[in-house]
C-alpha cells in the first residue's frame, strides 16, 4: 500500500488526475464492480473530463465481466471476482475495449454481507495499468457499505495520481 497521503478530497484528487492526463494528452478508462460507477461519477463531475475520459464499464455481475471485458470464466471460477487475476483481466479488457492509455479496475466485497473467511467484508482488489506498468493491490477496508465504496474510489484515484506524477 502506498505511503502517499490520503487527506485530499475525492474532487481535488480527481481534478489533479484530470489535469495531469490532459497535460500528457492521455485518456483513462474504468472497470468497476463494487463501486458501481462511483469512480466514473467522480470523474465526470469534473468540468472538461471528456478531454481525458471516454469510457467507463460497470461490470457488477460476473456475466458482465465476461461479456464486456472478456474476463475468463475459468479465471472467475478459479479465483473469484475479488481477486488479483480477475481485476487485472478487467483492466486489460477495459483498455482493449476503450483504447485508453490508463485503466483502473476495482472489485470487492462492500457488505454488509457477501464476505467469507478468505475474503471478508471490506476486501477490495484494485488494478492500475499505465503505459509503463501494471499494479494490483489488495486492501482490507473498514466501515459500512458506503464508507468502503468511498474509500475504494479515493484510493483508486489517489494511487493513479501518484503513478501519473
Amino acid at each position: 500500500m502506498s505511503k502517499f497521503p490520503y487527506n485530499l478530497s475525492i474532487t481535488s484528487i480527481t481534478q489533479q488526475v484530470g489535469e495531469r492526463l490532459h497535460e500528457i494528452n492521455a485518456t483513462l478508462t474504468t472497470a468497476e464492480s463494487c463501486t458501481g460507477g462511483g469512480i466514473a461519477e467522480a470523474i465526470t463531475a469534473i468540468p472538461g473530463s471528456s478531454r481525458w475520459f471516454e469510457y467507463g464499464y460497470i461490470t457488477y455481475a460476473n456475466k458482465a465481466k465476461t461479456k464486456l471485458l472478456k474476463v475468463s470464466k475459468l479465471m472467475l471460477d478459479t479465483y473469484g471476482a475479488v481477486s488479483g487475476p480477475v481485476v487485472e483481466q478487467m483492466a486489460v479488457g477495459a483498455l482493449a475495449a476503450s483504447n485508453a492509455d490508463y485503466a483502473v479496475a476495482v472489485s470487492g466485497v462492500a457488505g454488509p454481507d457477501g464476505g467469507s473467511q478468505e475474503k471478508p467484508v471490506g476486501t477490495v482488489m484494485i488494478c492500475w495499468i499505465t503505459p509503463h506498468a501494471t499494479k494490483v493491490e489488495r486492501y482490507q477496508l473498514q466501515g459500512d457499505r458506503q464508507s468502503i465504496r468511498e474509500q475504494v474510489i479515493k484510493i483508486s484515484l489517489q494511487e493513479l495520481l501518484q503513478q501519473l506524477n
